[in-house]
């Protein structure tokens, strides 16, 4: 059987559930297990916090799992926080992680991670970006321009295959037209509700795909424990790696070119 490259992005909100508010990192675990993603990209990982039993999720998370990770906190406490993790199948060979701060605002950033991906007996390299960006329409948008510009980002050739995704906050699912899509990136899938779990009503969270990948599948993980595991749903994508250019322009999900506009703003 042939065996596709599955991305998938969660706020795993550090473990608690959104309905019943309680502490369980094992349904997190679950539910990661049932959907045996080969690359995730994970927001509101905790560290050290009294409340969650000073737990390091991101070193139990990748002993649960199997896998390879890379964690970069992004909110600080007098003890502990949390931040954005990376897990992957295979040795991540590098990371860099960008500061997307903007003034006054929570502090928040965007993790890269390069991957040295085998599929079917092919070794592909795959750069993957996990970011949760800010609650203001304006701030996001300020954030993912600071993205698009930075050197980590901007060193990247065209044809790798490149992964953007995580809680974008994307209240109106604007974020991919008005800066994305014009970066020569394309949405896994259409804006799908996400959040709150429990009854989803907005689309905050996004993958994104640049380069030498075919999108063969998208979904929003909708099941019972995935519902009341974390205040949101997860979302996957199944990739194919392909050979030859990527295109070298963008193009809206209509297939038309996409101007920029403005965003708007979310919980």
């Amino acid at each position: 059987m042939t065996r596709k490259l599955r991305i998938l992005s969660w706020n795993i909100h550090k473990g608690i559930g959104g309905v019943d508010r309680r502490y369980e990192l094992p349904r997190v675990v679950e539910v990661l297990k049932h959907y045996d993603a080969d690359v995730l990209l994970l927001q509101e990982v905790a560290q050290g916090m009294p409340k969650l039993k000073h737990d390091d999720q991101a070193a139990l998370l990748a002993e649960a799992l199997g896998m390879h990770f890379v964690f970069a906190p992004e909110h600080q406490f007098a003890v502990g926080g949390y931040g954005n993790l990376i897990l992957a199948r295979w040795p991540i060979v590098d990371s860099s992680h960008v500061d997307l701060t903007v003034g006054w605002r929570k502090k928040r950033g965007a993790l890269q991670a390069r991957i040295r991906a085998q599929v079917d007996g092919q070794q592909h390299t795959l750069v993957v970006h996990n970011m949760h960006l800010g609650l203001a329409g304006s701030e996001r948008g300020v954030q993912l321009e600071q993205f698009l510009s930075c050197q980590p980002f901007r060193g990247i050739h065209r044809a790798t295959p490149v992964i953007v995704g995580g809680d974008l906050n994307d209240l109106w699912g604007s974020l991919g037209p008005s800066h994305l899509l014009p970066a020569g990136f394309e949405r896994a899938g259409k804006p799908q509700n996400t959040f709150p779990a429990v009854l989803p009503l907005r689309p905050l969270d996004g993958l994104f795909f640049r380069g030498n990948l075919k999108l063969n599948h998208f979904e929003v993980g909708r099941t019972q424990l995935t519902r009341v595991a974390s205040d949101h749903l997860p979302i996957y994508a199944d990739f194919t790696p392909t050979e030859g250019s990527a295109p070298p322009t963008a193009k809206s999900e209509s297939g038309r070119p996409t101007p920029k506009s403005a965003d708007g703003s979310k919980a």
